[in-house]
């Protein structure tokens, strides 16, 4: 085994059983209590989101967006797209820009579109997980809700990370009395380790438990969160609750030295572009170059900003943008593109990322003993989404219209119904024809980064999956170099040596989870960057046949 310049924080757990892989041990407790319930992976991940809902609230909430990569037990695969929309009243120019240059480009004049009301975009959340778990589910909603319900009522610890964001967003989170009441009593954030309840919250989920999703998308609960949005300015109306709808999309695919990835399309970015930055190195040989070397780390570097030059032209609504996926995913323009890599120094492929879009999500990766995987990136986009809470309901909505260029006439502009990009790279890879990995993360437009580093720890450099998803990464989007201070000194000389920026950060994207497949055993893993915490379920049931009382013919 190679001597890597690191070392693993968090150990690994191995199952044939199960698997969960979430971001908080409450969500994967919640994952394995379904599945040891008789659930599948499908009712395990919308049990695991929902319990997320309450104990990472900064993170992910149903009045949100998000996407799951799902393969089912017999080889199908879906790509359900619940991502957010813009409401039907919006207007391409109903933000004031204040810059028309980075770095304020995307900012307006009293954040209109970042913190309040006015950010709020028609969710998808809610309705994409209750059809994941009513298409592919085997359990009713009630059931896969009760763990989130009995932790919102009873309660649960904030960790360190939870307090960490309260006191970040604490003065925009003062703004709002009704989230302020419940993060900042008496005007102070929640200290790691305070007991925290949330009753209104609770209430919620056991209504939508018993009246379904049709609660919020155009019934009662819906029209209450309406009326206070439309009270404080914005345009969302009940009718466009009632009218959101998910798509159901095919992942993009794509191959890397004989293992297959899949992913999910525009309008996320993650699939396409991770299978493009994969075509490029698969005309180097990393082996030999090494991981974590200068080397390889430039040629990474080179493949990102070649991949952030295309990212404008495949991270649109594919209803509103006609996005060139083949050609981005295919061999010939990697073969196209990879001469454009000088080994010896940093290139300016004239790239700009075009977004706002949060590192501040959520991810799970979950997996059953019949073969069905889910892997599932979901968000309110910043952190407490737009910074309110719904008066007596709990809920956190999101901040999507953050999104959205608030320049008319580019592709990432305003329309109305059309739904929001992101860099979302929830992913499966095949070896041989059978499940390999199942990976995600969350990390905004650094997320393909991560995952696309992640397949070549475990192919070209032969990493276990721990390793993997805790290795050192880098970023860029051109021309600067974001490099985790993991990374040894002398790489980051080196690299600037060679004409990167380098930026040295604390780390690249969040937290990743991951389950490597071998045969009937599944490894979960999950990184440092976050409170990821993998759980598996092993042993089973007794034999067939097996009874307390021995058999008489057998004597005592």
């Amino acid at each position: 085994m190679p001597d890597w310049p690191f070392a693993t924080e968090k150990a690994p757990v191995t199952a044939e059983g199960g698997m969960a892989v979430t971001n908080h041990p409450l969500a994967s407790a919640a994952a394995a209590e379904i599945m040891a319930a008789g659930g599948n992976a499908i009712d395990a991940t919308i049990a695991a989101l929902f319990t997320l809902t309450v104990v990472e609230p900064m993170m992910v909430g149903f009045f949100g967006g998000g996407v799951a990569l799902i393969r089912l037990a017999d080889g199908r695969e879906v790509v359900l797209d619940g991502l957010s929309t813009a409401p039907a009243a919006s207007r391409p120019d109903m933000y004031r820009p204040i810059a028309d240059t980075w770095p304020d480009y995307m900012e307006t004049a009293g954040r209109e579109n970042k913190v309040g009301a006015t950010a709020v975009a028609v969710p998808g959340t809610l309705k994409a997980w209750c059809e994941a778990l009513d298409r592919f589910g085997t359990l009713p909603l009630d059931a896969v809700m009760e763990p989130a319900i009995r932790h919102a009522s009873r309660g649960f610890r904030v960790t360190a990370y939870l307090a960490s964001c309260i006191a970040e967003t604490a003065p925009d989170l003062a703004l709002d009395p009704t989230i302020a009441a419940m993060f900042l009593p008496g005007g102070t954030p929640l200290a790691e380790g305070a007991w925290l309840t949330m009753p209104d919250y609770a209430n919620t989920l056991r209504a939508i438990a018993e009246h379904g999703p049709d609660h919020v998308y155009g019934g009662a609960l819906g029209a209450r969160i309406v009326d206070h949005l439309r009270g404080l300015g914005s345009t969302m109306a009940l009718g466009d609750l009632a009218a959101y709808r998910t798509e159901t999309r095919d992942p993009v695919r794509g191959t890397y030295r004989g293992v297959e990835v899949i992913g999910p399309p525009p309008p996320c970015s993650g699939g396409v572009h991770v299978i493009q930055m994969l075509n490029l190195m698969e005309g180097f040989d990393l082996t030999t170059s090494g991981f974590g070397t200068t080397n390889t780390l430039h040629l990474v570097l080179e493949a990102l900003k070649i991949a952030a030059a295309d990212r404008r032209a495949a991270t649109a609504d594919p209803a509103f943008v006609d996005v060139p996926v083949a050609r981005i995913i295919s061999k010939a323009y990697g073969d196209l593109r990879r001469p454009e890599i000088d080994p010896s120094r940093s290139g300016d492929f004239a790239s700009r990322v075009l977004t706002n879009e949060s590192a501040n999500t959520t991810h799970v990766t979950i997996a059953d003993r019949h073969g069905n995987i889910v892997t599932s990136t979901q968000t309110i986009n910043s952190l407490f989404g737009a910074r309110i809470m719904i008066p007596g309901t709990g809920i956190i909505p999101n901040n999507y219209m953050y999104l959205f260029d608030p320049h008319p006439g580019h592709a990432l502009s305003l329309m109305p119904g059309k739904r929001i990009t992101s860099g979302i790279s929830a992913m499966i890879g095949y070896r041989d024809g059978r499940p390999y990995f199942a990976v995600g993360l969350p990390g905004a437009h650094r997320i393909p980064s991560a995952v696309f580093q992640f397949v070549m720890n475990l192919v070209d450099h032969g990493m276990t999956v721990q390793q993997a998803v805790e290795a050192p990464r880098v970023f860029t989007h051109g021309p600067d170099a974001e490099i985790e201070r993991g990374v040894p000194q002398a790489i980051h000389d080196a690299l600037a040596a060679m004409g990167h920026p380098v930026t040295p950060c604390d780390h690249v994207a969040g937290g990743m989870g991951a389950i490597l497949f071998d045969g009937a055993r599944m490894t979960g893993a999950s990184c440092w960057r976050a409170d990821g915490v993998p759980m598996g379920i092993g042993g089973g049931l007794a034999r067939k046949g097996t009874s307390f009382w021995p058999d008489p013919r057998r004597g005592r």
